[in-house]
């Protein structure tokens, strides 16, 4: 078998589609086609968004970025004021229609442009045709940003001429590698099981077009590297828990949200992380503070507008009518500027903050703050 690549580059504009309702403007980079004995085999796709656009990315888990099977390979966090370039790789179903009209990499790219210009919600252009492969911003220090589980197994491996669980189980157990290396030993029992699963279903969405011989390949490949993260995971309980045990609040809150994606600002040495947030109802700022001599962690929603001294007392009948019937958290209110705020905590001391832990308090705390936000606005006849 001959195989051939092909590079442009694609400098310019595209549209892509998450729904009738959503339109994505991506600056591209470049254009690469891999052909096996003529037949094309894959497209990649690499382009820029703005930070503001990677979050609706992330939040949206478009083009397949799902959370538990990305693999950092930096604990940097990423910059808010620079670009994002990400790697994607076409859905393999559609790459005929792509070589329906496209026989070298130039005409791809002016066909995808073409597309763009007149037709975004053509399927070769929607966010869920194409698989992020990498995710990376260049900062002063280096790069940083994450590998997904597409980036190791490649189309290439599973197609209509053959099939190898071979390849499968090792594109598998090398991620599955990568990820440890990233990832602490609180948070591998969770986590690795989310990522067996996406690695499933996954594969099962490749492998739905193909014959049953390829899908009882890839179960097999899959409950083998199940075997063998299984096996990984007890060593890595028994060598890494001491470490983890020791590791400060404030440690594991940056971990947390470098892990996740989120972007965060600190000032000085306050063990304070302040972080924007997008919600359905608004944007507003929130902070996540270590105290660790009392062994807390405290995150807090701050509403985007103070309330006008004339409407305290009445905002303060609504957040106690609110606060009734909360479980986690609630709402706070400063009598003396009118800042309003959402608080979630909680207590660690003879015990150690997990990452579940702060992952429940944070999107409990931003869900409250968001559900809320439209009833306080109204109420005081304001706007952000």
């Amino acid at each position: 078998m001959s195989n051939q690549t092909e590079h442009t580059n694609f400098n310019g504009d595209l549209t892509l589609s998450e729904s009738s309702d959503l339109l994505l403007t991506v600056h591209t980079v470049s254009l690469c086609l891999i052909t096996q004995n003529n037949t094309l085999n894959e497209c990649r796709l690499t382009f820029c968004v703005t930070p503001e656009i990677y979050k609706i990315i992330d939040k949206q888990v478009l083009f397949n970025l799902k959370h538990e099977i990305r693999s950092p390979f930096s604990s940097g966090a990423f910059d808010p004021s620079i670009d994002i370039q990400i790697e994607t790789s076409l859905d393999p179903n559609l790459l005929p229609k792509l070589a329906e009209y496209a026989t070298d990499v130039n005409q791809a790219a002016a066909y995808l442009q073409k597309l763009s210009q007149e037709q975004p919600e053509n399927p070769l252009l929607s966010t869920y045709s194409w698989n992020g492969l990498e995710v990376k911003q260049k900062q002063v220090t280096g790069e940083t940003g994450y590998r997904t589980l597409w980036l190791y197994l490649q189309p290439s491996i599973i197609n209509q001429e053959g099939i190898s669980s071979e390849k499968i189980a090792q594109a598998m157990n090398d991620f599955a590698k990568d990820w440890n290396h990233s990832n602490s030993s609180e948070t591998f029992s969770k986590d690795i099981a989310q990522t067996l699963e996406s690695m499933t279903h996954s594969f099962e969405e490749l492998a739905e077009n193909i014959s049953e011989i390829a899908q009882t390949m890839i179960t097999e490949a899959v409950e083998e590297v199940n075997n063998a993260l299984e096996n990984l995971a007890d060593d890595i309980f028994e060598t890494t828990d001491e470490v983890t045990t020791k590791e400060t609040i404030f440690a594991t809150i940056v971990n947390f949200f470098k892990k996740s994606g989120w972007l965060f600002s600190q000032f000085a040495e306050e063990p304070i992380l302040y972080i924007t947030y997008q919600g359905k109802n608004g944007r507003w700022n929130c902070s996540a503070k270590a105290r660790e001599q009392q062994q807390q962690f405290v995150f807090y929603s701050v509403c985007p507008v103070t309330v006008p001294e004339s409407q305290r007392q009445a905002i303060a009948e609504f957040i106690t009518i609110a606060n009734y019937d909360m479980i986690i958290g609630d709402f706070e209110l400063d009598f003396r500027d009118g800042e309003i705020r959402y608080k979630t905590s909680i207590d660690v001391e003879g015990d150690r903050l997990s990452f579940a832990g702060i992952n429940n308090l944070v999107y409990a705390n931003v869900n409250m703050m968001d559900k809320y936000l439209p009833g306080i606005m109204s109420y005081q006849q304001i706007s952000c």
